[in-house]
């Protein structure tokens, strides 16, 4: 841990370094603590819409200029935005370090969205969101957490809606700017060759102007559950059967990410040893566990022919009832060492440091201890697996399946499957 530092300037911005001398390379990035969750449900899609103007131009660059500057010094730079989180970061020799800093300041503070850039983006988004209609195992995750959200932010899409993109005022994207991009809600991090003093001083530099702002406020998340099926002519049916699952903020958060690791999170796992290996019924399936800081989601996804439909449901349905009573030592063991080997291997790449450290700053105002998590999920053992199996296991059902689902049986009968 003695490499991991962090400082807080004046204005309350927060600054972590993650150093690994021996690279040449850094990965620095600004980590914002908002994202779809924070938007107004009228203008759906703004944050991720404001993820992509601060790329169209600042009071000093228009956007060609930000990207030849940077590629010039064979900087790579991306950005994304997330239900919680938008980030804008960048990877570089360590000597591009002060441009960096200087380019994603200056991003971050002084875009000026030029109404021709956002009727220009505006096209190249709804590009964005028509690629995804034509992803039916993207679309069918926006389908289920509008179920098991409905009617709240958390539940929308991230891209927005084309109605709402399309017909997207200037107002909503500055006005979203000006409520949540300040230091209350920011985190700078940079992970590689970097020494910490020096580059507080060069955040302080260009930063401390910034305005404190006020930390933003969630309105906690509220899971409903249901069912959302559209029948659309595809080659396979898609499917997510979940359930309410386990904030990051609960101590039983990584015992449900291990449970989601026996029961789909490899080829070892059992979904798939059952439904892929023995039976043949998919190509792809498995399980996941998403955490949000006051809930979270465990689901199964498969994708399957329409033909296979009728004989899945009834055995995923059976794995999921029988597993909080037939956990091995065995599976657990193998679980730990996949989340641990996924951890240690992750800290190999800069950009993964620098956003665990800047998410967990976020999430819990403390730097992320690879070593203190490596202790959590060592402690994990077939008992503590077993009490968050029931736990989830004991909520209502989401559902959302999307193609040719006719064969799909009705929710009632699959919820009295996960019920017996």
């Amino acid at each position: 841990m003695s490499n991991i530092r962090t400082s807080t300037l004046p204005n309350g911005l927060r600054i972590i370094t993650d150093n690994a001398a021996d690279m040449h390379s850094v990965a620095v990035g600004i980590w914002t603590g908002v994202g779809t969750r924070h938007e107004d449900m009228t203008y759906n899609g703004v944050a991720h819409m404001v993820e992509h103007m601060l790329f169209k131009g600042t009071k000093t660059r228009d956007a060609k200029q930000i990207a030849e500057v940077t590629e010039s010094a064979g900087i790579n730079m991306n950005a994304y935005t997330s239900r919680e989180i938008t980030s804008y970061h960048m990877r570089g020799l360590t000597e591009s370090l002060p441009l960096m800093v200087e380019v994603l300041a200056d991003m971050y503070q002084h875009s000026t969205l030029p109404q021709e850039e956002i009727e220009r983006e505006r096209q190249v988004i709804l590009q964005e969101i028509g690629m995804t209609l034509d992803t039916p195992d993207d679309l069918v995750f926006d389908n289920y957490y509008a179920t098991a959200y409905p009617d709240q932010a958390l539940g929308a899409p991230i891209l927005g809606t084309a109605e709402i993109i399309a017909n997207m005022p200037e107002a909503p994207l500055r006005g979203y700017i000006a409520q949540f991009y300040n230091p209350a809600n920011t985190v700078i991090s940079a992970a590689g060759n970097v020494d910490h003093d020096a580059f507080v001083s060069l955040c302080a530099q260009h930063f401390n102007a910034l305005p404190a702002g006020e930390k933003v406020r969630d309105i906690q998340a509220s899971y409903k559950g249901g069912d959302h099926r559209s029948e659309k002519e595809l080659e396979q049916a898609h499917f997510i059967l979940g359930f309410r699952g386990i904030p990051k903020l609960d101590d039983d958060y990584y015992a449900a990410q291990a449970l989601s690791t026996v029961f789909g999170g490899g080829m070892s796992s059992r979904l798939f040893q059952e439904v892929r290996e023995k039976r043949g019924l998919v190509y792809s399936v498995y399980s996941f566990h998403w955490g949000h800081h006051d809930d979270g989601q465990f689901g199964i996804y498969a994708g399957t022919g329409p033909d296979k439909l009728a004989e899945i449901m009834p055995v995923v349905c059976d794995e999921v009832m029988k597993l909080a009573n037939t956990l091995s030592e065995q599976e657990v063991a193998r679980a730990r060492t996949q989340i641990k080997s996924n951890l240690l291997m992750g800290r190999e790449s800069m950009m993964r440091r620098a956003d665990q450290q800047a998410s967990h700053m976020l999430l819990h105002n403390a730097v992320f201890d690879p070593d203190a998590l490596a202790d959590k999920i060592d402690a994990l053992d077939v008992t503590a697996l077993q009490n968050v199996a029931r736990r989830i296991f004991q909520g209502s059902p989401t559902l959302a399946a999307l193609g040719p689902i006719a064969n799909l049986e009705d929710y009632d009968s699959i919820a009295k499957r996960l019920a017996a």
